[in-house]
């Protein structure tokens, strides 16, 4: 009985939302070592090789940390767009969000979204709960995907003593 359960909650968690055009497709938040972003191109150009993806990061100096690794696809050419993550560290209990401008070509594009350096705690760590917006350049909301914790309720108020 709880693995059926399981696999709903996994797929209902996995489903993008489609709005005014824009998908956001296989999301999967992960810690990335800066290792995994070598490739042997840079010692010849000395510049990031991003193979197409567009990387965004908290400290663009810094490519170790967690990210939201997804692909969005678009109807149409997207010229400024804007990704708001909100985001429940093991940190602190408060909401931290970051918003960052991107560009979408039509079709489907891969990107990175990373909290990196002094803006991550370490591997070990994972969000407690977070929740990705694309928003057009006016704020209307375009696509969105959040972790399952982020879409419980807050707890019940704990009876007052009297």
């Amino acid at each position: 009985m709880r693995l059926p359960a399981l696999l709903l909650a996994l797929t209902l968690s996995s489903t993008s939302v489609l709005a005014g055009g824009v998908e956001v497709v296989r999301l999967l938040p992960e810690y990335m070592p800066a290792a995994a972003f070598d490739r042997v191109s840079e010692y010849f150009t000395n510049k990031e090789n991003t193979r197409g993806a567009t990387i965004i990061r908290t400290q663009p100096a810094s490519r170790e940390g967690f990210y939201f690794n997804f692909r969005a696809k678009t109807d149409t050419a997207i010229e400024v767009a804007w990704l708001e993550l909100q985001i429940i560290t093991p940190a602190s209990t408060e909401v931290r969000t970051e918003s960052f401008a991107v560009s979408l070509p039509k079709g489907s594009h891969y990107i990175q979204l990373g909290l990196t350096g002094k803006d991550w705690p370490g591997p070990k760590a994972r969000p407690v709960a977070w929740k990705l917006r694309m928003l057009s350049s006016d704020g209307a909301e375009l696509a969105t995907q959040q972790s399952f914790l982020w879409s419980k309720p807050d707890a019940p108020a704990a009876p007052k003593a009297e």
